[in-house]
């Protein structure tokens, strides 16, 4: 079965990479020094360090093998020309129905999406509604409270 692609801008697979790095080379060695320290002080059955070790030594392991994984089905977002909204392209719009209100937004990949800092993944339905569209365009956009529209002012 083929591997579904992982979207990231090269700053997101940078952050990615950097992360696999800490873990493999901070994270793990700390997690089995604790495992020796705990298993040092006797008796397993009961020792609350020890098996807070071991669920971290999982978590660790766990969250290595799926960065892992998501790099070897990356595929770096190449920043388009901005004549149209694609992955990589910041937008800005306003919602037709509320004159006032305007929001930016950066596409990328659903791994890299923060809604915090104004990034979306392209599968959200206002990314959807707006791929391949053009300063100008107004598009329905279909969410769970009913459809709106938008109209995109910007593309960079």
């Amino acid at each position: 079965m083929k591997e579904k692609k992982i979207y990231l801008t090269q700053e997101g697979y940078e952050e990615l990479k950097s992360e696999l790095d800490q873990l493999i080379n901070v994270k793990r060695p700390e997690n089995i020094q604790a495992i020796k320290e705990a298993r040092a002080l006797g008796d397993l059955s009961e020792n609350a360090d020890y098996d807070a070790a071991k669920n971290d030594q999982a978590e660790i392991e766990g969250r290595i093998k799926k960065i892992e994984k998501m790099l070897e089905n990356v595929e770096i977002i190449e920043k388009a020309a901005c004549d149209k909204v694609s992955l990589g392209t910041t937008v800005s719009i306003r919602y037709v129905d509320d004159e006032d209100e305007t929001d930016e937004y950066k596409i990328v990949g659903s791994q890299e999406a923060d809604p915090f800092q104004s990034k979306i993944s392209n599968e959200s339905p206002i990314a959807r509604a707006i791929m391949n569209k053009k300063v100008g365009d107004i598009v329905d956009v279909e969410s769970p409270n009913g459809v709106y529209q938008i109209e995109i002012i910007e593309i960079k």
